[in-house]
């Protein structure tokens, strides 16, 4: 195992590639935002607004918490799944989730 990489040269090699998500998932948002359909929020976008404030809170192990946040934590196997494929996240509930 090599020697961790300083924080001068971890922004160096991954600043501008992670500069492009952000502002890809802000685009993401404007446009979710700007949708015709009134009305309530997708439990997709919710979860996905959740995670960013685990991004920003400042304690570690952030990709962990929000593999947590996303994942279903249900124990009792469902009769039939709602459609082929992930969802990608679960519907948070405020109880569970500040």
């Amino acid at each position: 195992m090599g020697t961790p990489l300083t924080k001068q040269a971890v922004a160096d090699l991954y600043f501008l590639e992670h500069r492009a998500k952000v502002l890809d998932l802000a685009a993401f948002l404007d446009r979710f935002d700007r949708a015709s359909e009134p009305g309530g929020e997708d439990f997709r976008v919710q979860a996905l607004t959740a995670a960013l404030g685990l991004v920003l809170d400042g304690r570690p192990d952030r990709a962990r918490r929000v593999l947590e946040l996303w994942s279903d934590h249900s124990k009792e196997p469902i009769e039939r799944a709602p459609m082929k494929g992930a969802l990608g996240a679960m519907p948070i509930h405020a109880k569970d989730h500040p």
